[in-house]
């Protein structure tokens, strides 16, 4: 018979969740309520220590988290209910999935006894998630939440970082159990590799040392391993020149003489050409995405390839590996680092000097801009908040589009998680809900979302979320009166057949006022400096409407398809079809 001593001692799995979530250090998280998840929001009203953040919409929880996650390295938590909410989640879920963030989001479900029948609000979010998260899990026993609520944030924070969903039925919430909080967790089937292999390891690190023309490929893999400073001296070290992709982007000083810069669709052109025509390609931490290899058949035709990853998969699933390293990236770096110190290698500099002096001359080429009609050029207004924020440590986040294509071009990040964006889904409307996150992560940064007008309006109505609680997010609004990037294809690709991209906006300054913002608008280059200055000082959410030119295209432009080598400078290069 059980006594009123050990009664006391029962928690509702709503109570359970949270002490859950004490354990793994969260104190803030993001979400909306609804019916199958009141009792989890009744425990948050008595629960001091953790803070939540209402948003406006379920996507927007889900990128705030991301973007928390980005920012400050812990993973992200959201709460949404059943059926609706969690399916506006999954947006949300898989770019975390793709761009390989960790959170991990709490999605209300019907009663057990009501799964299957069709239940008002019912969906099958197990199901409709296994292909865009790195592992879910129905909760069926109260007695089990603790436990997998431990192997949730371990499996999204561990190997490669990813999205983990629990799916919570009514009745587990309310269910009583007592809290057992595991301090390990046991699973046989997940087990990441963490040191590379050291026979692999010398084999690529002779490689590298005898090259004639070799190329490392830095990805968003040595961002989440903290392997910034151990590539920047291995990169030194070797006289390698280094370029990122997209998500790495702050993992190598741009400054750097052995920077290429981005590389991909729209990177640089003497990063294309040179993975083009290097001899030995070390890809650290990407999986190889189209957006970075162009045609597949011409990617890297000469050279031995190097493939450094946590993630098996990613190896060899698109590009032929002749080196496969699985491995954490900071751990196989510094590991080629102490090897190469250890025994003296000869790094064959005569033939590396002629390379780097080739990628040198290079880098001086440029794109031109395409249009002039005298109006302000997106272009110019990048460069001006590079050049305001650039010593304030500010975090920028974009929208997805040209100006995300842009900023990326143009400004240095020198740092690691100061460019949150969406690489792998290529999220419209990801930056603004993103860049929440991220303020409430790092509330001291200046926040900057560089948003497209496009964009924007899929989740302008977070204005709420940031004024209700102070978030002194600016969004800097490219307003030039189209889809930009989907112009730009059609203006290149589709014989100038602009169908449905010409897009409206609202008076973006009275938008602002009116959901208690400050609102700007600027037409003019001298305004650009003032504005900016005084919406930083202010430390209130903020909307700068930059009226732009409609017609600038975003070059250096590799065409989808074509070879890395046939990088598009201006309007006026002709299309080479392979």
């Amino acid at each position: 018979m059980t006594t009123t001593e050990e009664k006391s001692t029962l928690m509702t799995g709503a109570q359970i969740l949270l002490e859950c979530l004490k354990k793994e250090g969260v104190d803030e998280v993001f979400g909306y309520p609804g019916g199958s998840i009141l009792n989890l929001y009744d425990a948050l009203y008595e629960c001091k220590e953790i803070k939540h953040y209402l948003v406006r919409h379920e996507q927007a929880a889900i990128h705030a988290a991301e973007g928390y996650a980005r920012v400050s390295g812990k993973p992200g938590v959201a709460f949404v209910t059943s059926g609706p909410g969690a399916c506006n989640a999954i947006t949300g879920i898989a770019n975390a999935y793709y761009d390989a963030y960790p959170i991990v989001v709490f999605t209300g479900q019907v009663s057990m006894n009501l799964i299957g029948n069709d239940a008002f609000q019912e969906a099958d979010i197990v199901g409709i998630t296994r292909s865009c998260c790195k592992h879910n899990y129905l909760v069926k026993d109260v007695k089990q939440l603790a436990h997998v609520i431990k192997e949730a944030f371990h499996i999204a924070t561990t190997g490669k970082p990813g999205p983990v969903v629990v799916d919570l039925p009514k009745n587990i919430l309310t269910s009583k159990a007592d809290f057992e909080w595991p301090e390990k967790v046991k699973l046989p089937g997940y087990n990441p590799t963490y040191e590379g292999h050291p026979k692999q390891i010398s084999r690529a690190l002779k490689l590298l040392c005898n090259a004639k023309k070799p190329v490392i490929i830095s990805g968003g893999g040595v961002l989440h391993a903290g392997a910034k400073e151990v590539l920047e001296d291995f990169a030194q070290k070797l006289h390698i020149p280094v370029t990122n992709t997209l998500m790495g982007i702050g993992t190598f000083n741009p400054t750097s003489s052995l920077s290429l810069g981005m590389m991909g669709m729209h990177g640089g052109y003497a990063a294309n050409l040179s993975v083009s025509e290097c001899d030995v390609l070390c890809a650290i931490g990407t999986r190889f995405s189209d957006r970075i290899t162009g045609n597949l058949k011409k990617f890297a035709p000469d050279a031995e390839v190097i493939h450094i990853d946590i993630d098996p998969c990613s190896i060899s699933k698109s590009v032929r590996v002749d080196i496969p390293i699985v491995g954490d990236a900071k751990n196989v770096l510094s590991a080629m680092v102490n090897e190469f110190d250890a025994e003296h290698y000869d790094i064959n500099i005569e033939e590396k000097s002629k390379w780097l002096q080739l990628i040198a001359e290079r880098k001086k080429v440029e794109p031109k801009l395409s249009a002039n009609s005298g109006m302000l050029n997106p272009i110019n207004v990048i460069h001006k908040i590079y050049d305001i924020t650039k010593d304030m440590d500010a975090i920028i986040t974009t929208e997805v589009g040209q100006h995300q294509m842009w900023t990326a071009q143009l400004y240095k990040f020198d740092k690691p998680r100061k460019f949150v964006t969406s690489g792998g889904l290529g999220t419209m409307g990801f930056g603004f809900p993103a860049a929440i996150g991220a303020g409430i992560a790092m509330k001291d940064k200046v926040v900057i979302d560089i948003a497209g007008d496009g964009s924007f309006q899929m989740n302008i109505q977070e204005l709420a979320t940031c004024v209700d609680y102070n978030i002194p997010v600016i969004v800097a609004v490219i307003n030039n009166g189209w889809l930009g990037m989907v112009r730009q294809w059609q203006e290149r690709i589709f014989h100038k057949h602009y169908s449905q991209t010409k897009i409206s906006s609202p008076d973006y300054v009275k938008v602002a006022e009116a959901y208690g913002a400050l609102g700007f608008r600027v037409e003019k280059e001298d305004d650009i400096e003032p504005v900016l200055k005084e919406a930083i000082s202010s430390r209130k959410p903020v909307i700068i409407d930059f009226r732009v030119e409609p017609f600038e295209m975003v070059y250096p432009w590799v065409l989808a398809g074509e070879s890395l080598h046939n990088v598009l400078l201006s309007n006026d290069c002709p299309t080479n079809k392979n």
